[in-house]
């Protein structure tokens, strides 16, 4: 009598724990998304930019180019500036200049780590106006400088970490040699370890080792981290008596390129920038596959769909050398000039062409010295005012043990944490107390949801170009296959079973599957429609076979049309399964400013169209019932398509923190404020043994008397294994 329970319509699939899904034929998979990336990919490119047609086009956009660039490193707004409590550890000497061991705090908890790199000779420094020294003495050295102040720059450092058994120096030892070159050529330099590899430990491989997808969902890159670090630098280094605070530089490699790039697009105070293996355009990294070569730090949350060019473009018109070599595997050559070229464009328009310019030299990834020559004699000309050679090499001075700052970490640091604080959550709202005051908090969050979280969503009203792809019947059911364009690039088929001979069903149930949904839906209609489904996904063994029975069952008995979409990514268009490939494919969604998840949720919602586009269910009352993540998602679409009578979810998880992954979301609300929205327009019906988690829809349903919109239900039972 298994049919009786849909009277009180727990879900057709089978209740048992379901088998690990069939290894599935990825290549029409593989070919979809391959073709999807490279056609968002061109959106993007050919989007970048292309409205500047002049400086005044450039100087009244590029306050809210800088504003959405922060906010997409989690930094809108700029966090207070509060005391940097910065602590000299001690020094380390050398004929030409003085190393500082140092750190400080660039949010209560956050410690930096950094080597001071003091020149003890004016050297060329004195060929500045107005910094010429009258303490100089005849062998190049100084007492002190309080005749004028050098110029400074501040080197982030890239991934090159240095251990000693199991005792973490920083990778600032591992690029000591470039404070030790600026120094001997009259700048004070500081090198401020990264917050991985650092002398704390934090973590920048979020996503590409630890599956922390939920760094989405909360506004977290560790980008922003090295990019408010470097703010605080620059803040420390002003107040520094040896530094000519209106004469900062920034440069770096690696990672230390990307970071140059995010501070000197954030803060003006960035006088003259040379980053270097940092940056190339989406092109390389979505299309071409680098992003698997780089952590986190490296990308800002795509937000607003840039391309990198943009980052660039925000530090014209002030001087900009773009370094890279010929043969770079993670920054290619042709991506290095494609953002070359953008940028030159705008430095043309803003009367700038000679403070850009692109440097290019011989060889793979790696820091060689001839990369950095001509960024010496850029800062020689862009913070001193000079040309000369450069006519003495960098040398590594010292061992890690010389440049250690810490010599016992502190209790209170938060660094290899920071990913939990760092951008703020939305506070837990209180429900509110009447109808006016729940219209102005859910007008406020639907704003937001548009704003930040689902903005890589296509454009609404484009065609389905619905076509029939079979229609069969079998034991007294008819199973019907539509395919449906989704959105440009993704082509997706829907599934609807009903009555052989019903003429109009009374009601259809939409249930977006995930790849255990697929797997259960495969072997409960296969028994009848073998031929139609072979093709699908290999034949494989089921406890879900002995459902075909009760379904059957419940179409004879029930008016109803039961339809079936799995997603981008699972079932008929899965791409490659391997744990690798799964995770570089949701990287590359998020570098294009969306992420799986939140286009997941748009494949449902134009499931629901294309259902309401068959022939005879235009006007059927529609249901939506999801399971898992599918369950989550299916809310978000209820949220935006109209007229769903009920949604029905199961096993759904109770935060974003467990999944699904939507960007920006947990800086608006919670799963239960998603399902507040929802419960507005449909009724909404929640099958969870946990009632705590869901008390806010309970308590605003109530408030507002929204009878019977919103049901806590406890599940059913999983019935026996047979």
């Amino acid at each position: 009598m298994r049919w009786l329970v849909f009277i009180a319509f727990v879900s057709w699939l089978p209740l048992t724990s379901a088998a690990d899904p069939p290894r599935l034929d990825t290549s029409r998979g593989d070919r979809m998304i391959a073709e999807y990336f490279r056609l968002e990919t061109a959106k993007l490119r050919d989007a970048c930019l292309a409205d500047i047609h002049s400086a005044d086009d450039w100087n009244a956009k590029k306050g809210e180019y800088r504003r959405q660039l922060l906010d997409m490193l989690g930094l809108d707004p700029l966090p207070e500036r509060t005391e940097l409590h910065p602590v000299v550890t001690g020094k380390t000497e050398h004929a030409e200049f003085t190393v500082e061991r140092l750190h400080f705090q660039s949010r209560p908890g956050l410690y930096v780590t950094g080597d001071l790199y003091v020149p003890k000779t004016v050297g060329h420094v004195s060929n500045v106006p107005g910094n010429k020294s009258p303490n100089e003495k005849k062998d190049g050295h100084v007492e002190n400088v309080p005749h004028g102040k050098f110029p400074a720059i501040l080197y982030v450092c890239g991934h090159g970490g240095v251990k000693k058994d199991g005792v973490s120096f920083g990778n600032k030892v591992h690029y000591q040699h470039h404070g030790g070159w600026f120094a001997r050529n009259g700048y004070v330099c500081l090198i401020i370890d990264s917050l991985q590899l650092g002398e704390i430990e934090g973590i920048h491989h979020g996503t590409h080792r630890y599956d922390r997808w939920w760094w989405l969902s909360r506004g977290y890159t560790p980008a922003g981290v090295e990019a408010w670090n470097c703010v605080r630098a620059l803040d420390y280094l002003q107040s520094r008596p040896e530094v000519d605070g209106d004469k900062l530089g920034v440069t770096g490699r690696s990672g230390g390129g990307a970071y140059s790039w995010w501070i000197a697009a954030i803060d003006e105070r960035v006088k003259a920038a040379v980053p270097t293996a940092g940056i190339t355009d989406l092109q390389n990294h979505v299309v071409d596959g680098v992003v698997e070569g780089h952590c986190d730090c490296m990308f800002c949350l795509n937000t607003y769909r840039w391309d990198y060019p943009l980052v660039a473009a925000l530090v014209a018109p002030r001087a900009l050398l773009i370094s890279n070599t010929d043969r770079d595997g993670i920054f290619p050559l042709d991506g290095v000039y494609r953002t070359y070229s953008k940028v030159r464009r705008l430095y043309e328009l803003l009367g700038k062409p000679n403070d850009l310019a692109l440097q290019i030299t011989a060889g793979g990834h790696a820091d060689t010295q001839e990369l950095h020559i001509h960024g010496f004699r850029w800062f020689d000309k862009h913070l001193k005012g000079i040309d000369r050679p450069i006519d003495n090499v960098a040398t590594k001075f010292f061992q890690p043990e010389q440049l250690k700052v810490f010599d016992k970490l502190p209790a209170d640091e938060l660094n290899t944490k920071i990913d939990e604080t760092f951008v703020a959550a939305a506070p837990t709202p209180v429900p509110p107390a009447d109808k006016e005051a729940w219209e102005k908090q859910r007008d406020g969050w639907l704003q937001q949801l548009g704003d930040k979280v689902f903005r890589g969503w296509p454009v609404s009203g484009s065609p389905l170009d619905l076509k029939e792809a079979f229609n069969v019947e079998a034991d007294g059911v008819r199973l019907r296959a539509f395919d449906f364009v989704s959105q440009q690039g993704i082509t997706l088929r829907l599934y609807v079973a009903q009555r052989a001979k019903l003429d109009q069903a009374e009601l259809v149930v939409v249930n977006p599957l995930d790849a255990i949904g697929w797997t259960e839906f495969l072997a409960t209609y296969r028994p009848a429609f073998a031929e139609q489904l072979k093709g699908e996904a290999p034949d494989s063994e089921s406890r879900a076979t002995g459902e075909w029975p009760s379904t059957k069952k419940m179409f004879e008995s029930f008016p109803w049309a039961m339809a079936y979409v799995a997603p981008r990514g699972i079932g008929p268009t899965a791409w490659d399964q391997s744990a690798k490939k799964q995770t570089q494919h949701r990287r590359r969604f998020y570098l294009l400013g969306q992420t799986l998840e939140e286009m997941q949720a748009w494949d449902i919602r134009r499931a629901i169209q294309a259902t309401r586009a068959v022939t005879g269910l235009a006007d059927t009352p529609l249901w939506l019932q999801g399971h898992r993540q599918m369950a989550a998602l299916s809310v978000y679409a209820a949220i935006f398509e109209p007229n769903i009578k009920r949604i029905d979810l199961h096993e759904m998880p109770a935060s974003h923190r467990d999944g699904p992954a939507l960007f920006n979301v947990l800086r608006v609300f919670d799963l239960p404020q998603a399902v507040t929205l929802a419960a507005e327009r449909s009724q909404v019906v929640i099958y969870s043994p946990d009632k705590t988690a869901w008390q806010f829809p309970q308590a605003v349903a109530e408030r507002l008397q929204w009878e019977k919109r919103f049901q806590l239900r406890t599940p059913p039972q999983p019935k026996a294994a047979e």
